[in-house]
């Protein structure tokens, strides 16, 4: 039984989209930490992650602290966003990863590590889907290598369907992280609900309504995307983690 959580990494452990109290995220992680914290009265639980961070960042702002709050268990995920980039190399981005890894385990914690879900259904990611195929078997294999629980997105059917993600189709909704918390819960060995989930059939979509969407999301959502890129800004300017350190979870 786990008596302290520590979750790192971007937007995905932030909790975007899945709406909480007060403006706030929730996301997968205070999930998962809901559950831990109901079978053990003395849980802690701390949420590092801060949306749009780089791997490099990540290793850099968050791994030091979790090591020095030496928990029993972190989740450490990155490096998606690095792959949106033009001219990632994931090898490279495989080497920092392990390093961050290696440093965890040495303090004893339990690391949890991730893939990321298949981008073929997604028009733009999919051009870019074997550097993230590349990625994500470095991560399996420092995963094997340190001894690490994986929690394996790329096989999550219920994760294609757009209706686990947000408007923005770069973030889960409620139900996706719902989804993603199962599975974690899953490969900690702590019941939970099911992560194997099948979507009911949906109605034949209007494609003038699909077109409709496209151009709102191009609109509303790639468009300032690209603009944060050629500004070299980032969502995360000025964010701070919403749980900067060890405390009961309420």
């Amino acid at each position: 039984m786990y008596g302290s959580f520590v979750a790192l990494g971007d937007s995905f452990t932030e909790g975007l989209n899945d709406p909480g109290v007060n403006g706030s995220y929730r996301g997968w992680a205070d999930r998962v930490a809901e559950t831990l914290a109901a079978q053990n009265p003395s849980f802690v639980y701390a949420n590092l992650a801060v949306r749009g961070r780089l791997l490099d960042q990540v290793v850099a702002e968050q791994v030091p602290r979790a090591i020095e709050m030496r928990p029993d268990l972190v989740s450490f995920c990155a490096g998606g966003n690095d792959l949106l980039r033009p001219g990632s190399d994931p090898d490279k981005m495989a080497k920092t990863f392990a390093g961050a890894v290696r440093a965890l385990r040495e303090t004893g914690a339990d690391v949890l590590v991730f893939t990321g879900v298949d981008p073929r259904d997604t028009p733009i990611m999919r051009r870019a889907r074997g550097t993230f195929a590349t990625y994500y078997l470095h991560v399996r294999s420092i995963a094997d290598l340190y001894g690490c629980r994986l929690v394996d997105q790329w096989s999550m059917q219920g994760l294609r369907d757009w209706r686990a993600w947000s408007d923005d189709r770069l973030h889960m909704n409620e139900h996706g992280h719902r989804l993603v918390a199962a599975r974690v819960l899953d490969v900690l060995g702590v019941p939970g609900q099911e992560w194997r989930f099948t979507w009911p059939p949906r109605d034949k979509v209007d494609p003038r309504a699909k077109r409709r969407e496209d151009v709102e999301w191009l609109r509303e959502h790639l468009g300032p995307w690209v603009l944060r890129r050629l500004r070299g800004t980032s969502s995360g300017d000025n964010v701070t983690p919403k749980r900067p350190d060890l405390s009961p979870f309420d």
